[in-house]
């Protein structure tokens, strides 16, 4: 099992990436960001990738590389795009990076990347049954975990409610947006997570997402029958995660 591995986070407005201790989940790096290139294209964001991961000083052919990305993802295709050019839609994205870097990678949808390091090193870690991983940013991002097992490419943050897909009504941004308080923007919460455990039945849900951290001023006006906690890793989750898939589903791990 490889004991170390590379995390690389692509997001809207930056991408991220360091090394990774597999046993601990702590960052053996510094952390690099550097801003996501305006528009979002293939190429560029790619040649931002191969940056970090020189920078990062990745000179052993055998380290696991994690990629996470903002969209859907099959057989290393990307089917939708949030927050990035619309090419990537249908675009053979882990070609693309494999071929500039030189080396095999994970590549992985950004919310299930978060929530396999939550379960992993942070808040879910060592919980049986279902745990679903809420981020609330920009849109809603979701990923399931059963027993430990990730279940990729839930986009459950897109549930219809009232006839409106509810992203757009429960989002932070949507906060922001209508300028809510935190009571109004919980009622909007509450009817979003009122309508998932409907569908599912989750022994925990975990709230990420910047706005995590002021979990106090919203968590507690919920109310719902599974837990409901902050998610325990913030901004390195998604690089955490990328590197504990790589590694996992590497053949020489």
């Amino acid at each position: 099992m490889a004991q170390k591995a590379v995390g690389i986070d692509i997001g809207g407005t930056g991408i991220k990436g360091a090394i990774v201790d597999l046993e601990s989940g702590e960052l053996l790096t510094d952390r690099i960001k550097k801003p996501t290139p305006e528009g979002g294209e293939p190429d560029d964001i790619v040649a931002v990738v191969k940056q970090i991961v020189d920078e990062l000083g990745v000179d052993d052919d055998s380290m696991p590389v994690g990629v996470c990305f903002p969209a859907a993802i099959m057989d290393g295709t990307t089917l939708s795009a949030a927050n990035v050019s619309k090419k990537w839609i249908g675009f053979e994205a882990e070609k693309l990076f494999e071929e500039t870097l030189g080396r095999d990678i994970h590549f992985v949808n950004d919310a299930d990347a978060a929530g396999y390091a939550e379960t992993r090193f942070g808040a879910a870690r060592g919980i049986k049954g279902l745990v679903i991983m809420t981020t609330l940013g920009t849109g809603i991002g979701t990923a399931l975990i059963n027993d430990g097992v990730l279940i990729v490419n839930a986009e459950l943050g897109h549930l219809e409610i009232g006839g409106k897909d509810y992203e757009t009504k429960a989002s932070f941004a949507a906060k922001e947006r209508d300028d809510l308080t935190w009571k109004h923007w919980a009622k909007r919460l509450q009817k979003y997570y009122s309508h998932l455990e409907a569908l599912l039945y989750p022994r925990l849900i975990i709230v990420g997402g910047g706005v995590s951290k002021h979990h106090a001023e919203f968590l507690p006006l919920l109310d719902l029958r599974a837990e409901i906690v902050p998610a325990t890793l913030r901004n390195n989750a998604g690089i955490m995660g990328a590197a504990a898939l790589a590694a996992s589903s590497d053949p020489a791990a």
